[in-house]
């Protein structure tokens, strides 16, 4: 026997063992790579490192759904997509921002209702307030699919349920496209509100401030229905959403100066529920979260998005939210939002 035949039965059995460490340590890696996707900082499997200066989404709006049944001339956030998580993907997702420090969720959309007839939005407002416990779980809609059927089976899960209305003249809310077909949107709006009342879930008023409207005075109404919160917002322009070449929606003839919004406020001042918000308020002061569970940044006047939390986390993707705490708070952003916090009368 020569001597490179000496070398090479010697050296074998190195070079097999060497690839066999290489391969155990790359799919330990590989294993590593996964939990830390699935599970995310701040689970019950992962430890949490959160960084002392990480943004913590007291508040999220998850809007699941772009899909809706209304054409609303400035909606800023149009069916680009149809796409909805699947359940348990979405419930990964609340949980990871649970743990991350989440308080409060808001579901939005579109029109939240819409998917599977109100169900899957039921079974979400559910897994967040029995199985998370977050304090506060709250829906905005239009109300046009609400029916009582779904607070008798989810009501008692809900803490605030909020109904966009922009008018209490039927023809306005035609013309601004807050409709559908002949369909009285007021009937459902004071229909959900005795709802609300019988099962005990905090109501609350979402207004659109603009050309169309923003003569109008709602005093009267608005005190007698009588919301927890009216939220007044002056109409806002997203590149790429309600304005611009990829957009759905051509919204710049709906748009008022902040001149006008604010003789809107001064003449609405005596009602006490009112909490308004200019564009400037607006902007950036929402965590939101897009059907894909991506937090979007609006600090250009479009919605830049991040990556999934369900992909890198919460911590990882909120650095590119664009998100202004110190205008959260200014904006009133957190306040009593729990109904058992709420001392109301039933």
């Amino acid at each position: 026997m020569n001597l490179s035949s000496i070398v090479v039965d010697h050296l074998l059995p190195v070079q097999l063992c060497i690839m066999t460490i290489f391969s155990i340590f790359n799919r330990l890696l590989d294993k590593l790579y996964s939990w830390r996707a699935c599970t995310g900082p701040g689970t019950e499997t992962g430890v949490s490192k959160r960084s002392p200066n990480a943004v913590t989404p007291t508040s999220v709006n998850y809007h699941y759904t772009r899909k809706c049944n209304y054409k609303c001339g400035f909606c800023f956030h149009t069916a680009k997509t149809s796409f909805v998580l699947p359940l348990e993907e979405a419930k990964r997702g609340l949980k990871l921002l649970r743990d991350s420090g989440m308080e409060k969720i808001n579901f939005s959309g579109g029109e939240p209702f819409l998917h599977e007839k109100g169900d899957y939005l039921g079974k979400l407002v559910q897994y967040c307030k029995q199985e998370l416990q977050l304090p506060s779980v709250s829906i905005v809609s239009n109300g046009s699919m609400i029916k009582e059927t779904w607070f008798q089976k989810y009501g008692s899960h809900l803490d605030i349920l909020a109904i966009s209305c922009d008018s209490f003249d039927e023809a306005t809310n035609q013309l601004i496209g807050r409709a559908q077909g002949k369909k009285s949107h007021l009937n459902c709006l004071y229909n959900i509100r005795n709802w609300c009342q019988k099962y005990k879930v905090a109501f609350k008023i979402n207004s659109v401030i603009n050309t169309f409207n923003v003569d109008e005075n709602m005093a009267e109404p608005i005190v007698q229905l009588s919301p927890v919160r009216w939220k007044v917002f002056q109409c806002l322009l997203i590149d790429g959403e309600n304005v611009g070449e990829k957009a759905l929606r051509e919204a710049e003839r709906f748009t008022i100066s902040d001149q006008q919004f604010q003789e809107f406020l001064d003449r609405h001042s005596s009602v006490s529920c009112l909490v308004p918000e200019s564009n400037e308020k607006m902007r950036n002061s929402y965590l939101i979260l897009d059907e894909y569970m991506r937090f979007l940044d609006c600090r250009e006047g479009r919605k830049d998005p991040s990556k999934s939390i369900l992909d890198v986390g919460v911590e990882e993707a909120i650095t590119f939210s664009g998100f202004d705490e110190k205008m959260f708070l200014k904006r009133g952003g957190k306040y009593v939002w729990s109904k058992a916090d709420m001392k109301l009368e039933w």
